[in-house]
């Protein structure tokens, strides 16, 4: 074998390695805007009050934790999760199919609030307690989609889900976002 020829095998082994390389990595699942940063924060099982936007737990007692690539994956199929934006304060830009619940996710709701926050997560579900919902607000430091999904949890929901990456992290994927529009459950 003539130089040459062991030169341009070794570059062209070269090149293939490093493209199974590229695709291996590829086939990783991308994260988005923090949505699996982890800030050392414990999981809670009570609801935060104060200080709602702060570094949050990478995990959910009783729920399940998805990323952006997973929430896309089962968006596109059936049966479809409900989508619940929490996030508080003016109109803005979220999830296309979401639900927006102003406000949702506050720590501290009177008992009647707590009351018609409940009813409404009953109708999403159709009286179906295994039905998959989405939580999530605006990023992965926001605790008002952890609030709603734990309050979701207590009241016996077996498939709730809280979108940790939230508006975030789907807005960072150039996924379809919308006009929010609230859904009036509170007086």
């Amino acid at each position: 074998m003539s130089k040459t020829f062991i030169r341009e095998l070794l570059q062209a082994t070269v090149v293939l390695a490093g493209a199974l390389w590229a695709a291996h990595a590829s086939a990783q699942p991308a994260a988005f805007a923090d949505e699996d940063r982890d800030w050392g924060v414990a999981a809670a099982r009570q609801l935060r009050t104060a200080d709602y936007h702060a570094p949050t737990p990478r995990t959910i007692p009783g729920g399940k934790v998805v990323t952006t690539l997973e929430l896309k994956a089962m968006l596109e199929k059936e049966p479809r999760p409900y989508l619940i934006d929490v996030l508080g304060g003016g109109v803005h830009r979220t999830l296309s199919g979401a639900f927006w619940m102003l406000a949702g996710g506050d720590g501290e709701l009177s008992r009647d609030e707590e009351k018609r926050f409940l009813e409404a997560i009953a109708k999403f579900a159709g009286g179906d307690k295994g039905r998959p919902m989405v939580f999530f607000c605006v990023d992965s430091q926001c605790w008002l989609s952890y609030n709603a999904a734990l309050r979701a949890i207590a009241a016996g929901y077996t498939n709730v889900m809280w979108y940790r990456g939230g508006i975030a992290a789907w807005r960072t994927a150039g996924l379809p976002m919308t006009q929010s529009d609230p859904f009036f459950w509170k007086e």
